[in-house]
């Protein structure tokens, strides 16, 4: 299959692009600079060069495609999140326009913290929970409804700890920032909400997965921890940088935690059963708290 994937120098595209290859895949890689173009071509992939805003461009490579794989989402720069929404679900209507009718798969990603702020709470949320609209859920449910127009579309929602070597922005190297900068590991209230993980590679395994034999208009749920209370998050992370623990009020979260505090406090159990009984997905590598361990050993021994 000549599959597209945008965000293919980023953390998830560089684990997903060698799952693809190796799967007998031709990848062609959207790569904004010489930098990512670089990164693109070294792991074996075709390069275009362009970005999520170029929609013609967008356009031409998904239906010179067999299937296309959504993974580029724009930094947060300076807090801003209505834009980089809003040209992710500008890139969503673009990509399904271009495959409207020919039945290729296309694999979108959101984030399982979508249930949480859907208002999911007193048990595990599933790959059923869906939401009328807002932020993120607007792109979700726009993949999903492409499934009317002949795309076998699907959408991983990632779990806010995608965790691996190859991470170096995600939710996990923020908390050991901030934790390190402020000198004190936090959780907010008694820190039992949960939050869940999945390692990069066996969300890079998912996503191929969806690709190949996605039921059409499916939500997955790429989760191996299903969630971990945030209070043992922050002990573990405490624990390895040598820096006190504490409960800090949801007040204080603004300050702490900054552009994550409107997540810190959230409480995110889901389930990823239909998920794995729909594709035979099983996670295989380490789960969090072995994977933050071996992080703290690397470093140390760096």
């Amino acid at each position: 299959m000549r599959v597209f994937v945008t965000g293919a120098s980023g953390h998830l595209g560089s684990a997903l692009l060698p799952e693809l290859l190796e799967a007998g895949h031709q990848v062609t890689g959207l790569a904004r600079s010489d930098a990512s173009a670089e990164a693109v071509a070294r792991l074996g992939a075709e390069v275009r060069r362009g970005d999520i805003d170029d929609l013609d461009g967008l356009k031409e490579a998904a239906a010179a495609a067999d299937g296309v794989v959504h993974l580029a989402f724009k930094p947060l720069a300076g807090g801003d999140f209505a834009g980089p929404v809003a040209a992710d679900l500008a890139a969503v209507t673009a990509i399904g326009e271009a495959l409207a009718g020919s039945g290729k798969p296309f694999v979108g990603t959101t984030a399982t913290m979508l249930c949480a702020l859907g208002g999911v709470t007193g048990r595990p949320a599933t790959e059923q929970d869906s939401f009328p609209g807002g932020p993120r859920i607007d792109a979700e449910n726009a993949v999903i409804a492409l499934a009317g127009s002949n795309v076998r579309s699907s959408v991983v929602r990632l779990a806010p700890l995608v965790h691996s070597t190859l991470d170096r922005h995600g939710f996990t190297s923020a908390l050991i920032g901030i934790a390190q900068a402020k000198g004190v590991s936090a959780y907010v209230g008694d820190g039992s909400n949960r939050w869940p993980a999945v390692h990069t590679l066996d969300a890079a395994r998912l996503y191929r997965l969806a690709l190949e034999k996605a039921p059409v208009g499916s939500r997955l749920h790429a989760a191996g921890d299903a969630g971990i209370p945030f209070r043992q998050i922050a002990e573990a992370i405490g624990r390895h940088l040598n820096v006190p623990v504490k409960s800090i009020s949801a007040e204080e979260a603004g300050g702490h935690f900054t552009f994550l505090a409107p997540f810190v406090g959230l409480d995110n159990h889901v389930s990823s059963t239909l998920t794995r009984q729909a594709l035979g997905w099983e996670p295989a590598q380490p789960n969090w708290m072995e994977d933050l361990g071996q992080y703290f050993d690397r470093h140390n021994a760096a």
